[in-house]
């Protein structure tokens, strides 16, 4: 039996009380971030968690589930793995400045950093540029810092400073400057991909490349190995201008085809934020939907329905940038808690307890 099966359920009396600390902090800086954003002038949302289609991306997994129609009629149905769909359809609504809290749900995750069931902090801005909601975050990862009255993030050993300005590097630069590859090279201007160059590269620089990776397999060992380590440590990382195959929601670059407005937020070599300027081209956001269903069934035997309502809705929505932060990751780095299930009221229970 394993460490963890030996341990105290989260309900006991002692456990809840070395936890209590960690819950309180969750809770002023979720109260902090909701003074944030009122001041912004957003507004809250709540989304349905059920949906049709929990999303598209290849290497996510659903929690699957169906109802009934009031004649007993089964209907398949999903937990969501992210508000994002809902949210868009209410910018094409009319909404401009939207947030929400949601709780979220992915299959196959667990661990000191991930959750089946976690929350995540969406937001988005109409009108409004990619580059301000690295301004959010800035001021975002300051304010909780704040908020529970300390000066740095912190997990396992690494600290990074909140207060300090942030550090902002394209993918392709990392690449080259922590791996030595030139990552662009294999990206075509039309953001098809050449994996056998990238393949060469790997091999070159000494790392594992196995006969059945894809280009983005090979893309995302990279970044696993050699990128993530040197990011966030001293103060946050803005990692920037990610391939257009890897953003398969984002616009692309206005200054290179190849790339896509999209960034993501670390700190303390934890991944916190996913942000995008937003792709509102519904052709164009099929085709990427079907390419990722298409290696989703090649890697795992399985896909998930495309939302066609939510394709249909795209042409109403505004330009826009949107983002999502994991709230519960932040809140870890905030009060120095070394797991996920440390600053969660009531934890997903464990198979088999």
């Amino acid at each position: 039996m394993n460490s963890s099966a030996k341990a105290s359920p989260w309900w006991t009396p002692s456990v809840h009380a070395d936890r209590r600390p960690f819950l309180i902090g969750r809770n002023a800086i979720q109260a902090a971030l909701r003074g944030f954003f009122a001041r912004e002038d957003f507004i809250e949302v709540d989304t349905a968690v059920l949906q049709f289609s929990p999303g598209n991306e290849a290497h996510l997994h659903a929690f699957a589930t169906e109802a009934l129609t009031t004649d007993g009629q089964k209907a398949p149905f999903y937990l969501h793995t992210s508000p994002e769909f809902a949210c868009k359809k209410l910018l094409a609504a009319g909404e401009e400045r939207i947030s929400c809290f949601a709780h979220v749900y992915r299959n196959r995750e667990r661990g000191p950093l991930h959750h089946p069931e976690f929350t995540m902090l969406e937001w988005y801005r109409a009108g409004e540029s990619y580059e301000s909601l690295m301004m959010d975050c800035v001021r975002i990862l300051a304010l909780a810092a704040e908020t529970v009255k300390t000066g740095k993030l912190a997990y396992r050993g690494a600290e990074s400073d909140p207060f300090a300005g942030p550090e902002r590097i394209g993918v392709a630069e990392a690449f080259e400057r922590h791996a030595g590859i030139d990552l662009l090279a294999s990206v075509a201007a039309d953001g098809s991909t050449d994996r056998d160059h990238l393949a060469a590269e790997m091999k070159r620089v000494g790392l594992r490349v196995a006969d059945d990776d894809g280009w983005a397999d090979l893309f995302s060992r990279v970044l696993v190995e050699r990128i993530e380590p040197h990011l966030g440590f001293g103060r946050i990382t803005i990692l920037d201008e990610y391939p257009i195959s890897e953003a398969a929601l984002a616009r692309p670059s206005a200054r290179d085809s190849r790339v896509a407005e999209r960034f993501e937020l670390y700190a303390c070599g934890v991944e916190l934020a996913n942000g995008f300027g937003e792709l509102t081209n519904a052709a164009e956001q099929r085709r990427r939907f079907e390419i990722e269903m298409a290696e989703k069934a090649r890697v795992y035997g399985e896909t998930y329905p495309i939302d066609e309502d939510f394709l249909a809705a795209l042409p109403l929505m505004p330009e826009a940038s949107g983002i999502a932060l994991g709230f519960d990751r932040l809140v870890m780095l905030a009060t120095g808690a070394s797991r996920i299930d440390q600053v969660l009221w009531a934890p997903v229970a464990e198979y088999g307890r």
